[in-house]
């Protein structure tokens, strides 16, 4: 092989790799059964009567993006796995609103564009990146849910994990009422 064909061989490749799709997968796509944004799947198409509803509260969920190890103040970035569990047999829950904020109570994103609909004993997990490090060590989501009376009660939960240096760890926190 000549060096011109090397050439046009090397600039070949670089342009085909170049237009590689290298975007950053969601990682709540990835690892969801079937590949697909799970709060996609659960949006509701048809128009919800709520007017039938007897419940509706908002739940405050501390997550933490980030902790500090020690004197240094050496900041430690965390993913966090966000769990919405509607805990009925036969009755569906209503999330309306899932609302992310960092430390300082400024909204960093709205996770719903409309609300869905999570059947009996089904779970909503979403997971915050452990690189998305916007919400810092005070940051928390607000979830609004309703249902058809006081027994649509979910449990929401948050678990962190991270590592540093050789350990790992990980904590959870609980979703809890906020009264207006």
């Amino acid at each position: 092989m000549n060096k011109r064909s090397i050439s046009v061989l090397l600039i070949a490749i670089m342009a085909l790799l170049s237009g590689c799709d290298q975007s950053a997968q969601d990682p709540n796509v990835l690892l969801s059964e079937h590949q697909k944004d799970p709060i996609k799947e659960l949006a509701i198409t048809s128009d919800v009567d709520h007017s039938q509803f007897g419940y509706k509260q908002t739940f405050y969920v501390p997550i933490y993006s980030d902790i500090y190890t020690d004197r240094d103040a050496r900041k430690v970035l965390l993913s966090a796995t966000l769990s919405v569990r509607n805990t009925t047999l036969k009755k569906s829950l209503y999330i309306n609103k899932i609302d992310y904020y960092d430390t300082d109570g400024a909204l960093v994103k709205s996770y719903l564009d409309k609300p869905i609909e999570l059947p009996a004993m089904a779970t909503l997990n979403y997971i915050v990146e452990k690189e998305e490090d916007k919400g810092g060590s005070g940051a928390n989501f607000i979830i609004e849910v309703e249902g058809v009376d006081e027994t649509v009660r979910p449990v929401i939960e948050a678990v962190m994990i991270g590592n540093f240096s050789n350990k790992g760890f990980a904590f959870s926190t609980e979703g809890t009422p906020v009264i207006h």
